[in-house]
């Protein structure tokens, strides 16, 4: 029998874990160019956020977390000929303050995206060939397969995207005659105050509010959530180790996520069913909170969520923040993020980074 090989195209995603420690943080000199900084702000948009903590801090978050305003993203019908609208542009692209996600499933339909003013279009051969822009392919290299689909982006803020010009031109043609279709769309509004007259009435939006939910008083089993490596061992074995300590908090982290039965103190499940066990000799019996958001939401807010929850709990306590993003995007993309401030560390975190695949 001969080995298979399956295509290039066909790809797993990868996980990288960070061991690394937080310094001293300034709420208003928020660091941008460091770990874990960078790779929240990697993502683009978020679809569920959870954080879990132990019970007996609950009440310290309360107000900074669930009593504050909760976000809000809107749900509308809307063409790519209405985004571009001068109106529309003005008041809303050409400030920065939208976010925007089509309907569609990528690598399958074509969608389309807007952030920080770039549109990025997802497209099939027939679309991106109608509508005479230049883009690249979307994919892995190699072959394709009998689909090949192209990427799009545009900078909406740029000089040359005004009416009159001839790259907005070309932009307009597309809109109207190659990409014309209604799409639904989830958009996040950024700035504080909505502008007047609003472009955005006349489409009739559907306003949601991110509500979080809340479970209490989980009973769980927790191992020590401490790294002891030995730092005199060789490299080899110590990064091995790192990995096997890495792979196993992630999994338990996971776990509670779910709210699995396979991490209370007293499960019987049969080993011929599951034989996960919680990790680490040390394991004791805690009380945990779970608090998730689930809507649509931009990677500023998980970073300042993440800040609140700095400066709100005690420096010696543990938590989790793990987000994920709406969509896979492109091969590469940060789609889930994770960190973990270990206890009793003085700042020190692992961090967990699934980079997507196609």
């Amino acid at each position: 029998m001969l080995p298979f090989s399956p295509p290039s195209v066909y790809q797993t995603s990868k996980c990288f874990a960070t061991h690394g420690k937080m310094g001293h943080l300034v709420p208003n000199q928020v660091p941008s160019k460091s770990k874990p900084w960078t790779t929240f702000a990697s993502q683009d948009f978020i679809h569920r956020a959870d954080l879990i903590i132990p019970q007996e801090v609950f009440e310290m978050v309360r107000e900074a977390l669930i009593n504050a305003p909760a976000p809000q993203y809107k749900r509308v019908v809307m063409s790519l000929a209405d985004i571009i609208e001068p109106d529309f542009m003005g008041k809303y692209i050409k400030s920065g303050s939208i976010a925007m996600l089509s309907e569609g499933r990528m690598g399958v339909d074509n969608v389309f995206t807007l952030r920080q003013g770039i549109l990025t279009m997802y497209l099939d051969k027939a679309a991106y060939e109608q509508t005479g822009i230049v883009g690249k392919p979307h994919g892995a290299k190699g072959d394709r397969g009998l689909k090949p689909r192209w990427v799009v982006e545009i900078d909406l803020n740029s000089a040359s995207m005004s009416p009159g010009k001839k790259g907005f031109n070309r932009l307009v043609y597309a809109a109207k005659n190659a990409l014309g279709q209604p799409l639904r769309w989830l958009l996040y509004h950024l700035a504080d105050s909505t502008p007047t007259p609003d472009p955005l009435v006349k489409h009739n939006p559907t306003t949601f509010t991110v509500n979080p939910s809340i479970s209490q008083n989980l009973n769980t089993s927790v191992p020590d959530l401490k790294i002891a490596i030995d730092t005199n061992m060789p490299k080899a074995r110590a990064k091995e180790d790192f990995e096997d300590i890495s792979t196993e908090f992630y999994e338990w982290l996971s776990l509670v996520r779910l709210q699995s039965p396979r991490i209370q103190p007293r499960d019987q499940i049969n080993h011929y069913l599951c034989r996960y066990q919680v990790p680490g000799d040390n394991i004791q019996e805690q009380k945990l909170c779970k608090i998730s958001w689930h809507g649509f939401l931009p990677p500023w807010w998980a970073r300042q969520t993440l800040v609140d929850i700095l400066t709100t709990l005690p420096s010696k306590t543990w938590f989790s923040l793990s987000t994920t993003t709406f969509s896979k995007g492109l091969s590469g993309d940060n789609a889930e993020c994770t960190i973990l401030r270990l206890p009793d560390s003085g700042g020190e975190y692992l961090l967990w980074e699934v980079k997507s695949h196609e």
